[in-house]
């Protein structure tokens, strides 16, 4: 929020004999802050990163999608991603490394009202937490997952991740990666998500549509959120500053809904397919819990 003072003085209006002094205070209000902890700002994104655009995203879907705060959780794990819990102004759980969802779902099972979305990076949700992630999407818990995915563990250093290109360069593979990255959406898909999409920063307005959608839906939602690390990977593998990333965005990106998953593969200088594609309806892990009880009480009475 900024504030800007002006200052009036009385004796040039016509009403008034008296010179004096009027002091005014113009308020301007960033669109994002009225979601956001203003304490807590500003933030500590390097220069050119993409969380802040997805955060953004984010809060304008918050608004179109008529979503109440005091009813939303966000929860984060470990890494640059994992600190936007701490900015958001709601309930929020900033978590262990990779351990984001299952308290996730705990949160969810405990409190069925509560809209719980699952904000964190490629490292937390499909490294460290990749054995969650599965069987979350696996059991349908109704969560909404956005993740960050910026190739590598930019707050410890660079290193490399199960989202690396091949022959990415990191801290640890300063040769060039020699193993396969993880396809997101295909990955979820074949877990059991009911909805996936994937998107650049750069494709601001799709991004917030996107996550207000996933909003309405229920059950395990997955929506991967491509943005430059300039500071580690970008500089590493010569891609420039970030506005240069996002000019790269712009030229290979393609949008194709519902594309067959094996086309979503990722490498460095191939195309970036983005777009929604998976978007069905299954029973929820609530759901299938719910069904279950009735039996279980006849059992008890027993």
């Amino acid at each position: 929020m900024t504030t800007v003072r002006t200052e009036v003085r009385t004796e040039d209006l016509v009403s008034i004999e008296a010179p004096e002094v009027m002091v005014e205070e113009l308020v301007f209000e960033h669109p994002s802050e009225w979601a956001l902890r203003r304490d807590r700002l500003p933030h500590i994104w390097c220069s050119g990163c993409g969380i802040g655009v997805a955060v953004n995203a984010f809060v304008a879907a918050i608004k179109q999608a008529n979503i109440d705060l005091d009813k939303l959780c966000v929860v984060s794990g470990i890494g640059c991603s994992g600190r936007v819990a701490g900015y958001m102004n709601c309930n929020s759980f900033h978590t262990t490394h990779g351990r984001a969802i299952p308290f996730a779902i705990g949160l969810h099972l405990a409190n069925p009202e509560l809209i719980v979305t699952v904000f964190s990076g490629d490292g937390d949700i499909v490294a460290i937490g990749g054995n969650h992630f599965i069987h979350a999407a696996r059991r349908n818990a109704d969560l909404l997952i956005i993740c960050i995915n910026n190739f590598n563990y930019g707050m410890t250093g660079g290193q490399s991740g199960p989202t690396t290109h091949f022959r990415g360069r990191t801290t640890t593979t300063p040769y060039g990666n020699p193993e396969y990255s993880f396809n997101l959406p295909r990955l979820a898909a074949a877990a059991g998500a009911v909805y996936v999409a994937r998107w650049t920063v750069l494709d601001l307005g799709r991004l917030r549509n996107s996550i207000a959608e996933a909003f309405k839906k229920r059950g395990f939602r997955f929506i991967e959120v491509i943005s430059p690390c300039p500071t580690n990977y970008g500089r590493r593998n010569r891609l420039g500053e970030a506005l240069d990333e996002l000019r790269r965005y712009k030229e290979r990106t393609i949008i194709k809904h519902f594309a067959p998953l094996e086309e979503c593969e990722l490498t460095l200088d191939g195309p970036i397919v983005v777009g929604k594609f998976v978007d069905t309806e299954r029973p929820t892990l609530l759901d299938m819990l719910k069904a279950k009880q009735p039996k279980f009480d006849e059992e008890g009475e027993q």
